[in-house]
């Protein structure tokens, strides 16, 4: 018979995990559709002399979807006019090529996916004041 090593946590605990620096500052967690977000991009090229470098490119706008909330296959479609035509990327949430995603502002909507903002009734969303992100 074995005996059991005494433990200090009660049954059903969960164990509080420290974050690191990088995690605290990322926003991945709490992007939802509304929201007015920057996303930093990874971009890997090629120099005019032949060598390979990375650069950290930003795409900031607005959130219409995201879709399969926790998984590790979890999207976002985020939508950004740029002059006068509307651009839109589909990022994976949890890829390396996403260094980091930061949210700018966040605006009160009743819907999951916000596609009709593709016609153009930007105007019936209102922005929601005070802390971003809950």
């Amino acid at each position: 018979m074995t005996k059991k090593q005494p433990t200090n946590k009660k049954q059903g605990q969960k164990k509080e995990v420290q974050k690191t620096a990088k995690q605290k500052t990322d926003d991945r967690e709490k992007v939802k559709s509304g929201m007015i977000i920057k996303v930093y991009e990874k971009i890997h090229d090629v120099s005019p002399k032949g060598e390979p470098r990375q650069r950290v490119q930003v795409f900031e706008g607005m959130v219409l979807a995201r879709k399969h909330n926790r998984e590790p296959g979890a999207t976002i479609l985020v939508r950004k006019e740029s002059g006068s035509v509307f651009v839109e990327k589909i990022y994976p949430l949890y890829s390396p090529i996403v260094e980091r995603i930061e949210i700018v502002k966040q605006y009160r909507t009743r819907r999951a996916k916000l596609y009709f903002l593709r016609q153009g009734y930007k105007k019936r969303l209102k922005e929601v004041k005070g802390e971003i992100g809950n």
